[in-house]
């Protein structure tokens, strides 16, 4: 074997999805590759282009993966040595959606996806892998990215490879167009535009025998290899792969990878020698990979009692280790929990109501803090707020006290269900948090003009929130009052700044950890004091003084920020992977220790996690700097 390919083999066992792979199959794959050398600036494929035949490996160098929102080139992604991208021809049919380009002189390995194809779709862990890493690249492209250059976060949180996708069954049409073998292409063509489908199955008693698409008219007939006067069965690809109906998402995509086909056929018993029952598209498989964590969203639901939410809660936890192992990127799992995490807290409401009757006024049910962020993957305590419309004076006692029989009726429900009450009493059961939209206004005039009088009740979760039930017109209103009194507000903004400042620094001058020096934690880093919350607070800061409204998720304001404030784009998207490494970490360590992963026995950790850790610390002491002279601040102000 060539001493090249014998280097490239070398090369990509450290990486996966190759590190799946055997030494004889990756030499096997090496001698296949094109070595490619790019200049600084260089572009390998840009938006629109015709898709390659390879997908591409970092080998030395880096490649910026950039989009265009609003006239505006915006990276979305960095790929370094060992990084796979260029995957769009794995997956779809259309022209490439991002622009590679190098960033400075880079080495890249082009693997041409005809030779690798085998290997994907004989190993479910090669595929996940490149599933995954599509999914992440493909979905801040221009789809998802607002007219007004915001990232759509809805759609962020939508359109996920979810881990439950893999086990999840496909919508697909259930009563596709056949046809006979004799029948002549001009008409099958003519029946199958009228009937707007681009494929029709060819049967024989019923049984698929083969199949037309759009690519086989395009290929045989309008190339003039066959005429249209021929019969179908000439031009028909043949034998059609089969596939059972329960067939899952998972199982879809491998037999489309393996057989190298478009479409696959649903059979009564999956074999060609039964009824056909269906036919399953490309497009089915990206509209499944793009829908919601369906299957337990429709049994929260159905729920009737506490214990079957709490039944549903134990398999997201379930779900949440099984994706971390499988390597799934913390921002999908922590999407797929959030939306759970919000489905259960609405049931819990919806199952207060049916028993209280219904509500005298109309209302909101917000959580806030992390389950207002959307961050929530461990079970921690809940915390919410109850907002009411206003009502007449000589009414307004007794709205209130049904609201709060409905908070306390709810939030025991919740508890049953694993989320402990907060210790600090934030929850909409409570007197202080359960009041009128005009009294919660005056509340946040208050919290956000004279913020150094009452600073012991401003917590600054109350800035993040996120609707889980109700009038979100009541919702609209209170983000209204928030951005209303944010600007220029001088005073509000030194008092968050010096809140965001005030956390001890998570390393010693040294680089060393600094640990707990007492107590039951003794020796233990606190990752959420020292290193996660400074992240938020900031986050948070930096959004609200942007004037930037609609995104309550930490990474996703680091992103926008990006955007919106270009120059310092390089601290914020450090930031970004910064948040999402330490919820990693912290997530692990909790569900290792079922708490909610605040402190980390770094005795237990590996030399690499160590380092791992250790960086994404580096990005604070920029931060800190940015968030001290954007906003004049000195720690002692």
């Amino acid at each position: 074997m060539n001493t090249i390919a014998e280097h490239i083999a070398d090369f990509l066992k450290e990486y996966p999805p190759f590190d799946n792979l055997t030494f004889q199959e990756l030499s096997d794959i090496a001698t296949n590759i094109r070595v490619i050398n790019l200049e600084k600036h260089a572009v390998l494929f840009q938006i629109n282009d015709v898709l390659h035949d390879s997908f591409y490996v970092v080998a030395s160098g880096v490649i910026n993966l950039t989009t265009i929102a609003d006239a505006e080139e915006t990276i979305i992604n960095k790929c370094h040595e060992g990084d796979v991208f260029g995957l769009r021809p794995f997956f779809a049919k259309n022209n490439y959606m991002m622009t590679a380009k190098a960033r400075e002189e880079s080495i890249i390995y082009a693997i041409p996806i005809a030779v690798f194809r085998p290997f994907v779709a004989n190993n479910s862990d090669v595929l996940n892998f490149l599933l995954e890493s599509f999914a992440i690249n493909s979905r801040h492209t221009k789809d998802n990215v607002r007219s007004n250059g915001k990232l759509d976060s809805d759609n962020n949180f939508i359109d996920q490879q979810s881990e439950i996708q893999y086990i999840q069954s496909l919508a697909y049409n259930n009563s596709p167009l056949t046809t006979d073998s004799h029948h002549i292409v001009k008409d099958v063509a003519i029946l199958m535009t009228e009937s707007m489908v681009d494929n029709i199955v060819v049967t024989e008693k019923n049984n698929p025998i083969g199949i037309v698409t759009n690519a086989d008219l395009s290929s045989k007939i309008a190339t003039g290899r066959y005429p249209i006067t021929e019969t179908i069965d000439k031009i028909m690809s043949s034998p059609v792969v089969t596939v059972i109906e329960n067939v899952s998402l998972a199982e879809a995509q491998l037999l489309m990878l393996k057989h190298n086909v478009s479409h696959l056929c649903v059979t009564k018993d999956g074999t060609s020698k039964s009824a056909v029952k269906g036919i399953i598209s490309e497009h089915d498989l990206i509209v499944a990979q793009a829908s919601n964590p369906g299957v337990l969203i429709k049994e929260i639901k159905r729920s009737q009692l506490p214990k079957d939410l709490k039944q549903i809660r134990d398999r997201l936890s379930d779900l949440i280790q099984n994706s971390i192992q499988k390597n799934i990127p913390i921002s999908h799992v922590s999407n797929i929990a959030s939306e759970i995490n919000l489905a259960i807290i609405k049931r819990a409401v919806e199952l207060s109501i049916l028993d209280l009757g219904s509500p005298p006024a109309r209302f909101a049910w917000l959580s806030i803090g992390s389950q207002g962020r959307k961050e929530q993957l461990l079970l921690t305590d809940q915390d919410s707020i109850l907002i009411f419309e206003d009502v007449a004076p000589e009414k307004y006692r007794e709205v209130k006290d049904y609201f709060l029989r409905l908070a306390k009726r709810t939030t025991a429900i919740l508890e049953k269900v694993g989320y402990e009450y907060c210790p600090n009493g934030h929850m909409g059961s409570n007197m202080l948090w359960c009041k009128s939209l005009s009294d919660w206004t005056k509340q946040y005039n208050s919290w956000m003009n004279t913020p150094g009088e009452n600073s012991n009740d401003l917590s600054s979760i109350f800035f993040d929130y996120e609707i889980v039930f109700g009038e979100p017109k009541i919702e609209e209103v209170i983000e209204n009052v928030i951005f209303k009194n944010a600007v220029n507000n001088t005073l509000f903004f030194d008092f968050l700044g010096n809140d965001a400042l005030k956390r001890n620094s998570p390393l010693s001058f040294f680089k060393k950890f600094i640990v707990e020096e007492e107590g039951p934690q003794k020796g233990k880093f606190d990752i959420k004091t020292r290193a996660l919350m400074p992240l938020i607070d900031s986050a948070r800061l930096l959004i609200l003084s942007a004037n930037i409204k609609g995104i309550k998720n930490t990474y996703l304001r680091f992103k926008q920020l990006a955007i919106t404030d270009s120059k310092n784009a390089e601290i914020y998207l450090s930031c970004a992977e910064a948040f999402l490494t330490l919820s990693k970490f912290r997530t692990v360590e909790g569900l290792k220790n079922d708490d909610s992963g605040q402190y980390i026995n770094l005795r237990e950790m590996s030399k690499t996690d160590k380092e791992k850790l250790k960086n994404a610390l580096t990005p604070m002491k920029d931060l800190e700097e940015l968030i001290k002279s954007k906003f004049q601040l000195t720690q002692f102000s």
